[in-house]
């Protein structure tokens, strides 16, 4: 039998998934509200500042009470995302590189750039951390950046 060059087997799929739900989501959601308690109760806020200050929170409390899911999967040819009611799909041909940025609250943001020259970005809660997506992305093929503290 003739020897025959070593050809690399397929990566195997890639998939992240995470809920709404989570243990950072409940600290910080129960801190700013046991925050705003003391503000009210200790230091004897007006109630109206209270409510306004709660503003903000009620996003996350909503989130943890629905605990959606949110993620990614990468197939050899495809990558598809989702997150609540929202979902997407690229095919790996159409994808140039993928960019990832740092921003100034220390998020990394994702973004597909197609060959089109159009730009996807990937929802915050269905990116996976850098250092799983990075490679998952490289060992299909696809150029990856990185940027650190992008504005925008």
């Amino acid at each position: 039998m003739p020897d025959t060059p070593d050809t690399p087997a397929p990566a195997e799929d890639y998939s992240f998934s995470r809920r709404g739900r989570s243990k950072t989501a409940m600290l910080a959601t129960g801190g700013w509200l046991a925050a705003l308690v003391v503000l009210w109760l200790v230091l004897d806020a007006a109630l109206w500042l209270v409510a306004l200050l709660a503003l903000p929170a009620l996003p996350a409390v909503v989130d943890l009470i629905r605990n959606p899911l949110a993620g990614l999967r990468i197939s050899r040819n495809r990558v598809e995302w989702f997150s609540g009611g929202l979902t997407g799909e690229a095919d790996l041909s159409e994808i140039d590189r993928v960019r990832f940025d740092t921003r100034w609250d220390f998020s990394v943001r994702a973004t597909l750039i197609l060959r089109s020259g159009k730009l996807i970005r990937l929802p915050q809660e269905a990116t996976p951390p850098h250092a799983e997506a990075d490679p998952a992305f490289q060992m299909r093929g696809l150029r990856t950046e990185r940027h650190h503290f992008t504005a925008f």
